[in-house]
């Protein structure tokens, strides 16, 4: 194998944004499904200890939205931390490489 086979990609930073906010999409389309989820059993177990109809729009609104939104928020802020360190040491090693052919 020749050396000119093993050269990795140059990083690209336009990517950065896109992988961030598709990850940050789905961490909070995940945690607003999970919210909901744990929002509506939490729901039909205090209107079952209540004895009264259970309300399911709360757990949207004061379960769901709230968690996905907090999910989101933070998942935001650490993918673009890790995303620009990994293109910082993506730049870095591919600088290496090229200075040591």
């Amino acid at each position: 194998m020749s050396s000119h086979e093993l050269q990795p990609a140059p990083p690209r930073w336009y990517l950065i944004p896109v992988r961030v906010m598709l990850l940050t999409f789905l961490l909070g389309l995940i945690s607003f499904a999970i919210g909901l989820l744990l929002g509506i059993i939490g729901i039909l177990i205090s209107s079952r200890i209540h004895g009264v109809h259970p309300n399911m729009t709360l757990a949207y609104r004061h379960v769901a939205l709230p968690v996905a939104a907090t999910a989101a928020s933070i998942g935001l802020i650490v993918l673009t931390v890790l995303e620009i360190r990994s293109y910082r040491q993506t730049k870095t090693l591919a600088e290496i490489a090229r200075a040591s052919r």
